[in-house]
């Protein structure tokens, strides 16, 4: 069993991937119910396929993320965010096993923009007017470019300093389209070769979200 680019530790992700090497054939909604079962509340596998091709990780060349932002006014959040996207670099400092690296996080980022919340309540209580939410595009590159360092970034650039931490949840990560900026399902192409390989099949099989293994 082999997990593909893991979400950062203390984020949530719908969008986790991971490979399975059986030891017979199984059906691969079977093996998605069984797995489910056996995981704890929270932890839920939406959808397998078989792998029909090689290079998972070599699909997951992006991630969508969105982060709660408590406690910062909407306002202040599209201001930080258009004057991170205006720079050309905006270098941040992270310490590692090897002590502190300085680098970029604006040339990772393909998207970012700030929304609005909607009035929905909480489990909480009410939402609160002073949040913000911001949703980032972010290419998987060397060194990897987390959401805390965009967070960084924008308080290098704009002073935006959040007052409690971020919710940061992984939305979605696959394979970047350079033409149209989106980031694209990682098991497309295995789903591909099994209509390819059986039409009948596959034209029964249910269509689920992102945010998928594969087995």
């Amino acid at each position: 069993m082999s997990y593909a680019n893991a979400a950062p530790t203390g984020t949530g992700s719908e969008a986790e991937y991971l490979e399975i090497a059986l030891t017979e054939a199984r059906d691969p909604e079977t093996l998605r119910a069984l797995l489910d079962e056996s995981l704890p509340a929270g932890l839920d596998v939406t959808d397998a396929v078989e792998a029909r091709t090689s290079g998972l990780a070599d699909r997951l060349t992006a991630s969508v993320w969105e982060l709660r932002l408590e406690g910062v006014a909407p306002e202040a959040a599209e201001k930080a965010v258009e004057a991170f996207l205006a720079a050309e670099t905006v270098e941040v400092q992270r310490k590692t096993k090897n002590g502190v690296r300085t680098f970029d996080t604006r040339s990772a980022v393909t998207e970012l923009t700030a929304v609005r919340p909607q009035g929905e309540p909480r489990e909480d209580g009410p939402l609160d007017s002073a949040c913000a939410i911001l949703r980032l595009v972010v290419r998987h590159v060397t060194p990897a470019v987390r959401p805390d360092d965009v967070l960084s970034g924008l308080r290098a650039v704009a002073d935006l300093a959040p007052p409690v931490p971020a919710a940061v949840t992984r939305l979605a990560q696959g394979l970047f389209d350079e033409e149209s900026g989106t980031v694209t399902d990682p098991l497309a192409p295995d789903r591909e070769a099994v209509t390819a390989a059986s039409p009948t099949a596959a034209a029964t099989a249910p269509a689920t979200a992102p945010g998928t293994g594969t087995a």
